[in-house]
């Protein structure tokens, strides 16, 4: 049966809260508090699940797409990570579709409650095409660049992964600039997230990319510098590593 079949009417906050509840499985829900790594005093300690998995999430999302910036605040303060990724994926999907001016009231909703964004999926499943792309449609990049000086590590984040809608178009210099200013972060989470990006510029711009490890690979983050190598061949990782010794 499909997870949203006998519940197209009556859109509510509730229904979907109740369409969102019934899909919980207690064994995902402990796997992904492991993988999410939710013990005591780990980036994740915050979190719980309800172990849905996204693709489901992001079905009812979309059939509930319609509810209000007020619904979507409801979820986002829900200890359950389902339902503040429900709450993100609506807001994507509205995006999708919103004119000019709807688009910045959702890109403002999005940031003021930006510290409810905070998990990894969170933030890469909405990210890039919220925040990144209106900052590329409206060539306003220093919306992702505001966040670079955060203390909240997902906010950091945020405006590196968002980097990515800036990436898509041929554009770097955003990204490179963000890697530049996270090349001193500490948390382990924003170098795998930096280095993500930059091996995704060294996809579409190898020369880009090396002329910036050129430059940083010595002192850049190991976790960062193996993500940003990845597409590499053996004897090009080596060398860059070389540099870090």
């Amino acid at each position: 049966m499909h997870p949203l079949e006998g519940t197209r009417t009556g859109m509510t906050l509730q229904t979907a809260r109740e369409t969102l509840y019934k899909l919980g499985d207690p064994s995902k829900a402990a796997h992904l508090s492991r993988f999410f790594k939710t013990a005591p005093g780990t980036y994740g300690a915050h979190d719980q699940f309800l172990g849905i998995l996204v693709p489901h999430v992001r079905a009812i999302a979309k059939a509930y797409k319609d509810l209000p910036f007020e619904d979507c605040a409801d979820f986002l303060q829900s200890s359950f990570n389902e339902e503040r990724l429900l709450a993100l994926l609506i807001l994507r999907f509205q995006f999708e579709k919103a004119p000019p001016e709807q688009q910045q009231a959702i890109v403002d909703f999005y940031l003021r409650h930006s510290e409810a964004i905070n998990n990894w999926n969170l933030v890469d499943l909405s990210a890039p095409y919220i925040l990144g792309k209106y900052a590329v449609q409206s060539a306003n990049s220093q919306l992702l660049l505001n966040l670079a000086p955060a203390a909240n590590m997902w906010q950091r984040r945020i405006a590196i992964v968002s980097s990515y809608a800036f990436i898509r178009r041929k554009r770097y210099d955003i990204t490179l600039s963000l890697a530049e200013i996270f090349l001193t972060d500490t948390q382990e989470l924003m170098h795998k997230a930096t280095g993500w990006m930059l091996r995704e510029v060294g996809k579409r711009e190898r020369e880009a990319l090396c002329a910036f490890l050129d430059q940083h690979a010595a002192h850049m983050p190991r976790k960062m510098l193996s993500y940003a190598l990845e597409h590499f061949d053996k004897e090009t990782r080596q060398f860059y590593r070389t540099k870090m010794s």
